[in-house]
């Protein structure tokens, strides 16, 4: 996007792509067909709107944009079909683009962002998908936009897209439709751990010359507020919410001005965002008490308690330790596990620490993974053993696929060396 209003008009265009597609699904029950005129009026409107200003109702602007773009992909479908076998179009264009007493302002209707976001996280699409589904058709983001955030090709993750729109199409997902009962809970669930996923690549990118994917992690915190305003009692999507806001809040302090990685000890906590942390415990603040906790509102708590130290060596790791061994009764994994060895380190000693990780290295799940590499080294590094923390120091830089993360790994090892 171009133009001196690009911002404005981005968040704008972002804002609107949910309830465009949902009324547009709403009314011809076809996503693969609406969810691609859809994109096409956003790309229009991109072009457009910075130069020639926003419409007054931009809503019904795409909404319209869409519609003749959707007549236009039928049309184009149907005549195929007619040289193929002689069918002939089943909808006139004028039925199609008739409006409907439905569709004001681009359909404000709430239920169609979470049945969207419900469609996008089927069930039988494989995470990759569901992220590149999720951030095209609910976040407005164009296939290029997800392509370099991700750092794959476009025409890759255009593939990626059609191919979880066919199979959402296969599996009979087309139409709008609420999941009810334990069916609606446990895709209430698929829909967090997407926007848990997408906010991590942001705050972190796996791979790549550079630490973070900002728009990322923004856009898991758009839609991941949008998410909380749909099922507002619903404690572990307050969690997530939570969770991403403390955590983002430091972002601002995670890099120097090379941009290489500075550890979260060694932040300046001025630089962290007061008033995202503030609204983060607020909000774990009002979840907490009710009982129901999960794996997010436990995490969130974990952000918490950083946030609010002080300093470095202020941080409760007693709190912390606490709270890691209740998350990993509930969620256990071994990302939990070696952040818990992390805490007994801080509680107890680097010793404590290190005996744990020697446990972790027997699951093949986290045996080779770089991770399990720094923090070794960060702990023998503790106990005054230079030599082994520089060497598993180095063995972590060559595991990473993140430049900053391994230029950071090998800045440790030549500074003990």
């Amino acid at each position: 996007m171009t133009g001196p209003d690009t911002p404005g008009v981005e968040e704008l265009l972002r804002a609107h792509a949910p309830r465009v597609l949902g009324a547009m699904v709403r009314r011809h029950g076809d996503f693969y067909g609406c969810e691609d005129a859809v994109q096409e009026a956003l790309i229009a409107a991109a072009r457009q709107w910075p130069g020639e200003g926003v419409p007054e109702r931009p809503g019904n602007w795409l909404l319209a944009v869409a519609r003749r773009r959707y007549v236009d992909l039928v049309r184009s479908e149907a005549a195929r079909r007619r040289r193929e076998d002689g069918v002939a179009l089943a909808t006139p264009a004028a039925e199609l683009l008739a409006p409907a007493a439905d569709e004001a302002e681009a359909g404000e209707r709430a239920d169609d962002s979470l049945a969207l976001l419900f469609l996008c996280c089927h069930r039988d699409l494989s995470p990759p998908s569901r992220i590149a589904l999720t951030l095209r058709a609910v976040g407005g983001l164009t296939t290029a936009q997800i392509a370099a955030a991700f750092l794959v090709p476009e025409a890759t993750m255009a593939q990626r897209i059609s191919r979880a729109k066919q199979t959402v199409r296969a599996a009979g997902g087309d139409a709008l439709a609420l999941p009810a009962g334990e069916d609606r809970t446990a895709r209430l669930a698929e829909v967090r751990h997407v926007l848990y996923l997408v906010f991590n690549e942001g705050y972190t990118a796996s791979a790549g010359e550079e630490l973070t994917a900002p728009e990322l992690s923004s856009e898991a915190i758009r839609l991941a507020r949008l998410l909380h305003r749909l099922v507002p009692d619903d404690e572990e999507t307050a969690g997530l919410l939570a969770l991403m806001l403390l955590t983002d809040a430091r972002r601002p302090a995670r890099t120097g001005p090379h941009g290489e990685l500075v550890p979260l000890a060694d932040q300046d906590r001025g630089r962290w965002d007061a008033a995202l942390i503030a609204e983060g415990v607020g909000l774990i603040s009002r979840v907490l008490p009710r009982g129901r906790v999960g794996p997010y509102q436990l995490q969130a708590a974990v952000a918490a308690v950083h946030d609010e130290a002080e300093s470095a060596e202020a941080t409760d790791w007693p709190q912390i330790l606490a709270l890691y061994t209740l998350l990993e009764r509930v969620a256990p994994n071994p990302m939990v596990s070696l952040n818990r060895a992390v805490a007994v380190a801080m509680a107890h000693g680097p010793g404590e620490g290190l005996a744990l990780l020697d446990a972790l290295a027997a699951d093949k799940r986290l045996a080779r993974h770089h991770r399990l590499l720094a923090t070794r080294a960060h702990l023998l590094e503790l106990t005054g053993d230079t030599t082994a923390a520089a060497a598993a120091y180095r063995e972590a830089a060559r595991r990473t696929t993140s430049a900053p993360e391994r230029r950071h790994l090998t800045e440790r090892a030549r500074r003990l060396d």
